[in-house]
């Protein structure tokens, strides 16, 4: 399999007060970030890739790369996973989420 091991790559955070939550982040931490329209922002500097989602609070998303974004989620499928939504087209890239067995939500992207 060309693209093993596949690795955590980003974060995903979500916040209803996203604009808050940016500030905090900014003060305590010293992040900065890029906006990607008026309910997303990529966290910069933070050591790992990581964003920020306007919406309500819920569990951080662990995202993972893959090189061959098909094969993965075959992968994933096999390995006894249900996929929550299908690979789908973000700007930079394309992804795909799925709950492993024991109820985390976790998701794998590739570049476009």
């Amino acid at each position: 399999m060309s693209d093993f091991p596949t690795r955590i790559d980003y974060v995903e955070l979500s916040s209803p007060k996203l604009e808050d939550t940016q500030a905090f982040l900014t003060k305590a931490f010293g992040w900065s970030f890029i906006d990607y329209g008026p309910d997303y922002r990529d966290v910069q500097d933070a050591g790992l890739g990581g964003g920020i989602e306007r919406g309500d609070v819920r569990a951080p998303l662990v995202i993972l790369y893959a090189d061959d974004l098909e094969a993965a989620l075959a992968r994933v499928k096999d390995a006894g996973a249900s996929i929550t939504k299908e690979i789908f087209t973000f700007p930079g890239g394309r992804r795909f989420q799925f709950l492993e067995p024991g109820g985390t939500e976790m998701g794998v992207w590739t570049k476009l």
